[in-house]
């Protein structure tokens, strides 16, 4: 289809963009058609489209279990289990259907609430366990530390009181979290531990929406969450299903809003507990140029956003964690690397022209914009959000107008500034006028979430804030049995300060 002869809106709110209006169009129209040919020219909305997770994988009906899995290069599977003693049994054998579907149907007596299993998955050259890619819990064993997917079944599932919580975006005012790491303890947090503890602080200190990291399961616990090996299962090393489906509940109850930070950049290349080479092919869901595959500073995996069964996948993750958790939306990461063939890694982008070049990936841009489309329509009031550092024009802007949808772009920028002032400024060269240029320079189209520090300042090889203005006083000259330092007060005064700097414009 082509678009209108009118010109973009998003053309039309800045001029400077006029150069490039054909790439803008050009991009425009891919998404449209694309999203024309996953609707079957519109006979099915996108949400019909992304229900992929109601079909595949571990599925109870009336008449029997049925397991589904896309492995169109096997030549044999089996499903094993603590029900079958491991064992590869023809009875356990998946029966190949069209397009690379496999499936078989188990009486409902032969498996139940926290089973394990797996499938063994044979190819040409070679076999080897596999979890499926659709497993929607995923444990790991304490003793030999091997992932596996599991049973969830409970007698007496959780039942949410809320069905439709509405986030106060009057302003949102958000917490990044992470619910491991929130507990004074020397241990894995929990769901329930920090539905208990924590949720009450965020609460009473005025927040009404908190971002969680490291939702989806992941075989590296250093990782924060960023390498993911299986995207449909929240993550065990903090409790069970119904335990962060309780978390949620209670957060809504609160009036707090919970928007899951999401992994759709790239995947972890474990092949034992992700879905790297599932089937023995190399490019199932990735590319098959493996200079494009690998993402070399990430030492990860990238999705090929032009296979539809691709975008099947990930959309349907979106609308799982939507519909089946009630989080009210996503925080998506490495936006940036899914932007650009290079990942944006070594550019300076400082010209308009650094967005239209064609180092741009528009099947990542179909995508993201496609996300977005599909979010919005299964909840009309979902937060999205984009991790974004290059600046991208259009990310916060509404796909009918030229954008790719986000409600929300993060001002990466403004952690940044605040670093450099800290370190290289003396206190007499902190100039409002600087200050207010870093704070409101944005896009005046686009939302912007500003926040003054996250994870990626505070916890990745860095310091806080707070600790780059005190230092080591933090350890002696912070309580009330001692005097407080020159250095203390001035580190207080100034992380107010900052705070509300940030917060306020």
């Amino acid at each position: 289809m082509k678009s209108n002869t009118i010109m973009l809106e998003i053309i039309k709110n800045d001029p400077w963009l006029e150069p490039y209006a054909d790439v803008i169009e050009e991009r425009y129209n891919y998404i449209i058609n694309k999203e024309h040919q996953l609707t079957k020219n519109g006979k099915i909305g996108l949400s019909d489209f992304a229900t992929g997770y109601l079909y595949f994988g571990l599925q109870k009906t009336n008449d029997g279990w049925y397991l589904r899995e896309w492995a169109p290069n096997a030549t044999e599977i089996f499903l094993i289990g603590s029900f079958n003693n491991w064992q590869r049994e023809e009875s356990y054998r998946l029966k190949r259907l069209e397009h690379g579907i496999w499936e078989i149907k188990v009486p409902l007596d032969r498996i139940h609430h926290l089973d394990y299993y797996k499938l063994f998955v044979c190819w040409n050259g070679g076999c080897g366990e596999r979890i499926p890619a659709w497993s929607k819990w995923v444990v790991q064993d304490k003793d030999t530390h091997i992932f596996c997917a599991r049973v969830w079944d409970p007698p007496t599932p959780y039942r949410f009181k809320h069905n439709h919580f509405i986030p106060d975006r009057s302003p949102l005012l958000i917490y990044e979290c992470h619910v491991g790491m929130a507990t004074e303890e020397e241990k894995v947090g929990t769901y329930d531990e920090f539905r208990i503890h924590v949720l009450p602080r965020v609460k009473e200190n005025g927040y009404n929406a908190i971002q969680v990291m490291a939702i989806q399961e992941h075989p590296y616990y250093g990782s924060f969450g960023y390498h993911v090996s299986n995207f449909f299962a929240p993550s065990s090393r903090f409790g069970t299903p119904d335990e962060l489906r309780q978390l949620i509940d209670t957060a809504h109850d609160m009036g707090i809003a919970v928007i899951m930070d999401l992994v759709h950049s790239h995947a972890v290349k474990n092949e034992f507990e992700g879905i790297a080479r599932i089937d023995g092919s190399y490019d199932l869901y990735f590319h098959s140029d493996p200079n494009r595959r690998y993402h070399k500073a990430w030492d990860s995996l990238c999705f090929d956003y032009g296979k539809n069964e691709v975008l099947h996948f990930l959309l349907s993750n979106c609308k799982y964690w939507l519909e089946e958790y009630k989080f009210d939306g996503f925080r998506f990461d490495g936006v940036t690397s899914m932007l650009y063939y290079d990942h944006g890694l070594g550019t300076v982008f400082t010209h308009y022209g650094d967005y239209y070049n064609g180092n741009q990936d528009i099947d990542a841009i179909c995508y993201l914009t496609l996300a977005n489309k599909l979010i919005h329509q299964v909840n009309t009031d979902a937060v999205t959000i984009a991790e974004e550092v290059s600046g991208m024009p259009g990310l916060g802007v509404k796909p009918e107008a030229g954008g790719y949808g986000f409600d929300y772009r993060m001002a990466m920028n403004i952690p940044d500034f605040w670093i450099k002032i800290i370190t290289e400024k003396k206190d007499e060269e902190w100039y409002p006028s600087t200050i207010w240029w870093e704070m409101t320079n944005r896009r005046a189209d686009e939302k912007t979430i500003s926040y003054a520090e996250c994870h990626d300042q505070a916890l990745v090889g860095d310091k806080t804030i707070i600790f780059r203005l005190i230092d080591a006083d933090m350890y002696w000259h912070m309580s009330k049995l001692v005097p407080s330092t020159e250095k203390v007060d001035r580190g207080i005064a100034l992380h107010k300060m900052i705070r509300l700097v940030t917060a306020t414009t």
